[in-house]
Protein backbone atom coordinates (compact mmCIF):
# COMPACT_ATOMS: atom_id res chain seq x y z
CA UNK A 1 0.00 0.00 0.00
CA UNK A 2 0.99 3.86 -1.12
CA UNK A 3 1.31 6.46 1.16
CA UNK A 4 -1.72 8.09 -0.61
CA UNK A 5 -3.55 5.21 -0.01
CA UNK A 6 -2.50 4.49 3.57
CA UNK A 7 -3.73 7.98 4.35
CA UNK A 8 -6.95 7.50 2.86
CA UNK A 9 -6.96 4.44 4.97
CA UNK A 10 -6.20 5.91 8.17
CA UNK A 11 -8.70 8.77 7.41
CA UNK A 12 -11.56 6.25 6.96
CA UNK A 13 -10.70 4.57 10.19
CA UNK A 14 -10.68 7.59 11.95
CA UNK A 15 -14.14 8.85 10.49
CA UNK A 16 -15.65 5.49 11.28
CA UNK A 17 -14.11 5.05 15.04
CA UNK A 18 -15.46 9.14 15.75
CA UNK A 19 -18.92 8.18 14.51
CA UNK A 20 -18.79 4.82 16.65
CA UNK A 21 -17.43 6.85 19.70
CA UNK A 22 -19.78 9.73 19.28
CA UNK A 23 -22.76 7.86 18.81
CA UNK A 24 -22.38 5.43 21.47
CA UNK A 25 -21.76 8.28 23.97
CA UNK A 26 -24.40 10.52 22.69
CA UNK A 27 -26.54 8.19 20.70
CA UNK A 28 -27.59 8.09 16.91
CA UNK A 29 -29.82 11.12 16.59
CA UNK A 30 -27.70 13.20 18.55
CA UNK A 31 -24.25 13.29 15.98
CA UNK A 32 -24.30 15.33 13.16
CA UNK A 33 -21.89 14.45 10.04
CA UNK A 34 -20.12 17.92 11.54
CA UNK A 35 -19.71 16.51 14.63
CA UNK A 36 -17.45 13.01 13.38
CA UNK A 37 -15.55 15.17 11.13
CA UNK A 38 -14.48 17.53 13.74
CA UNK A 39 -13.71 14.40 16.15
CA UNK A 40 -11.62 13.14 12.89
CA UNK A 41 -9.60 16.54 12.06
CA UNK A 42 -11.49 16.72 8.89
CA UNK A 43 -14.23 18.85 7.05
CA UNK A 44 -17.88 17.80 6.55
CA UNK A 45 -16.96 17.63 2.70
CA UNK A 46 -13.51 15.30 3.32
CA UNK A 47 -16.70 13.00 5.48
CA UNK A 48 -18.68 13.22 2.74
CA UNK A 49 -15.97 12.00 -0.06
CA UNK A 50 -15.51 8.52 2.22
CA UNK A 51 -19.38 8.34 3.46
CA UNK A 52 -22.69 8.96 2.23
CA UNK A 53 -24.50 8.35 5.68
CA UNK A 54 -23.45 8.33 9.86
CA UNK A 55 -24.74 4.94 9.20
CA UNK A 56 -22.33 3.89 6.99
CA UNK A 57 -19.85 5.40 8.54
CA UNK A 58 -20.07 3.12 11.90
CA UNK A 59 -20.77 0.26 9.66
CA UNK A 60 -17.38 1.04 7.89
CA UNK A 61 -15.47 -0.48 10.34
CA UNK A 62 -17.46 -3.76 10.84
CA UNK A 63 -16.95 -3.56 6.74
CA UNK A 64 -12.75 -3.50 7.18
CA UNK A 65 -12.75 -5.78 9.96
CA UNK A 66 -14.37 -8.75 7.66
CA UNK A 67 -12.70 -7.97 4.83
CA UNK A 68 -9.38 -7.63 6.45
CA UNK A 69 -10.20 -11.56 7.23
CA UNK A 70 -9.97 -12.67 4.30
CA UNK A 71 -6.73 -10.59 2.95
CA UNK A 72 -5.11 -12.19 6.37
CA UNK A 73 -6.22 -15.84 5.53
CA UNK A 74 -4.13 -15.48 2.51
CA UNK A 75 -1.12 -14.72 3.82
CA UNK A 76 -1.22 -17.61 6.72
CA UNK A 77 1.18 -20.74 6.06
CA UNK A 78 -0.67 -22.97 3.61
CA UNK A 79 0.03 -25.80 5.75
CA UNK A 80 -1.50 -24.61 9.24
CA UNK A 81 -5.59 -26.47 9.22
CA UNK A 82 -7.63 -23.99 7.98
CA UNK A 83 -9.98 -23.26 11.20
CA UNK A 84 -6.48 -22.69 13.17
CA UNK A 85 -6.10 -20.39 10.21
CA UNK A 86 -9.22 -18.57 10.06
CA UNK A 87 -9.34 -18.29 14.01
CA UNK A 88 -6.17 -16.35 13.90
CA UNK A 89 -7.03 -14.18 10.83
CA UNK A 90 -10.31 -13.19 12.92
CA UNK A 91 -8.23 -12.72 16.02
CA UNK A 92 -5.89 -10.65 13.89
CA UNK A 93 -8.47 -7.97 13.43
CA UNK A 94 -8.96 -6.68 16.72
CA UNK A 95 -5.76 -5.45 17.19
CA UNK A 96 -6.54 -1.48 18.46
CA UNK A 97 -5.42 0.42 15.84
CA UNK A 98 -4.02 4.34 16.18
CA UNK A 99 -7.46 5.54 16.24
CA UNK A 100 -8.53 3.75 19.07
CA UNK A 101 -4.98 4.37 20.80
CA UNK A 102 -5.62 7.89 20.96
CA UNK A 103 -9.19 7.79 21.31
CA UNK A 104 -9.38 4.33 24.10
CA UNK A 105 -12.21 3.11 25.70
CA UNK A 106 -12.17 3.37 29.27
CA UNK A 107 -15.44 2.17 30.96
CA UNK A 108 -15.66 -1.57 29.47
CA UNK A 109 -19.34 -2.30 30.93
CA UNK A 110 -20.86 1.63 29.83
CA UNK A 111 -18.77 0.83 26.21
CA UNK A 112 -20.76 -1.97 26.21
CA UNK A 113 -23.89 -0.77 26.82
CA UNK A 114 -24.04 2.19 24.49
CA UNK A 115 -22.82 -0.40 21.66
CA UNK A 116 -26.05 -2.58 22.49
CA UNK A 117 -28.38 0.42 21.97
CA UNK A 118 -25.91 1.54 18.63
CA UNK A 119 -26.72 -1.44 17.31
CA UNK A 120 -30.48 -1.50 17.82
CA UNK A 121 -30.63 1.01 15.53
CA UNK A 122 -32.48 0.42 12.36
CA UNK A 123 -30.90 1.65 9.54
CA UNK A 124 -27.57 0.58 10.94
CA UNK A 125 -28.72 -3.00 10.86
CA UNK A 126 -29.14 -2.63 7.46
CA UNK A 127 -25.66 -1.30 6.83
CA UNK A 128 -24.08 -4.17 8.76
CA UNK A 129 -26.15 -6.61 7.03
CA UNK A 130 -24.67 -5.20 3.84
CA UNK A 131 -21.19 -5.12 5.15
CA UNK A 132 -21.49 -9.01 6.00
CA UNK A 133 -22.58 -9.81 2.31
CA UNK A 134 -19.74 -8.22 0.63
CA UNK A 135 -17.08 -9.70 3.26
CA UNK A 136 -18.90 -13.30 3.08
CA UNK A 137 -18.23 -13.54 -0.58
CA UNK A 138 -14.76 -11.85 -0.33
CA UNK A 139 -13.84 -14.68 2.84
CA UNK A 140 -15.94 -17.56 0.75
CA UNK A 141 -13.13 -16.74 -2.08
CA UNK A 142 -10.19 -16.69 -0.10
CA UNK A 143 -11.16 -20.51 1.49
CA UNK A 144 -11.84 -21.81 -1.85
CA UNK A 145 -8.46 -20.65 -2.97
CA UNK A 146 -7.00 -22.31 0.40
CA UNK A 147 -9.03 -25.70 0.37
CA UNK A 148 -9.12 -26.09 -3.93
CA UNK A 149 -12.74 -25.53 -4.14
CA UNK A 150 -14.73 -24.31 -6.82
CA UNK A 151 -16.58 -20.85 -5.83
CA UNK A 152 -19.10 -21.19 -8.72
CA UNK A 153 -19.64 -24.98 -8.12
CA UNK A 154 -18.71 -25.95 -4.28
CA UNK A 155 -20.88 -25.49 -1.17
CA UNK A 156 -17.88 -25.73 1.13
CA UNK A 157 -16.24 -22.27 0.62
CA UNK A 158 -19.67 -20.75 1.25
CA UNK A 159 -20.46 -22.59 4.43
CA UNK A 160 -17.51 -21.82 6.00
CA UNK A 161 -17.79 -18.23 5.37
CA UNK A 162 -20.85 -18.10 6.65
CA UNK A 163 -19.66 -19.87 9.25
CA UNK A 164 -16.50 -17.54 10.28
CA UNK A 165 -19.28 -14.53 10.38
CA UNK A 166 -21.63 -16.26 12.14
CA UNK A 167 -19.30 -17.48 15.01
CA UNK A 168 -17.73 -13.82 14.88
CA UNK A 169 -20.64 -12.10 15.56
CA UNK A 170 -21.90 -14.44 17.89
CA UNK A 171 -19.15 -13.84 20.44
CA UNK A 172 -19.27 -10.62 19.73
CA UNK A 173 -22.45 -10.36 20.63
CA UNK A 174 -22.11 -12.22 23.74
CA UNK A 175 -19.74 -9.95 24.64
CA UNK A 176 -22.06 -7.19 24.72
CA UNK A 177 -24.49 -9.02 26.99
CA UNK A 178 -22.08 -10.31 29.61
CA UNK A 179 -21.86 -8.33 32.68
CA UNK A 180 -19.38 -8.38 33.06
CA UNK A 181 -17.71 -8.05 29.86
CA UNK A 182 -15.73 -11.18 29.13
CA UNK A 183 -12.64 -10.11 26.80
CA UNK A 184 -13.79 -10.54 23.12
CA UNK A 185 -10.69 -12.53 22.31
CA UNK A 186 -11.59 -14.92 24.78
CA UNK A 187 -14.82 -15.83 23.52
CA UNK A 188 -13.77 -15.10 19.59
CA UNK A 189 -11.47 -18.19 20.38
CA UNK A 190 -13.64 -20.03 22.34
CA UNK A 191 -16.27 -19.93 19.62
CA UNK A 192 -13.93 -21.30 16.53
CA UNK A 193 -12.67 -23.89 18.46
CA UNK A 194 -16.24 -25.26 19.37
CA UNK A 195 -16.94 -24.93 15.76
CA UNK A 196 -14.01 -26.77 14.59
CA UNK A 197 -14.94 -29.16 16.69
CA UNK A 198 -18.13 -29.80 15.39
CA UNK A 199 -20.18 -28.02 17.65
CA UNK A 200 -20.02 -30.56 20.35
CA UNK A 201 -23.09 -30.42 23.25
CA UNK A 202 -21.43 -29.36 26.24
CA UNK A 203 -20.54 -31.80 29.13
Amino acid sequence: MGLRERKKAETRAALSWAAIRLTVERGFDRVRVEDIAEAAGVSPRTFNNYFASKGEAIAARHLDRLVRIAAELRRRPPAEPLWEALSQAVLAQWVPGPEVVEHPVTDQAEWAAGLRIMLAEPVLQGEVLRAGAVAEAELAAAVAERTGTDLARDLYPHLVAAAVLAASSTATAHFLRTDPPVPVNRLLTEAFALVAAGLPAPS
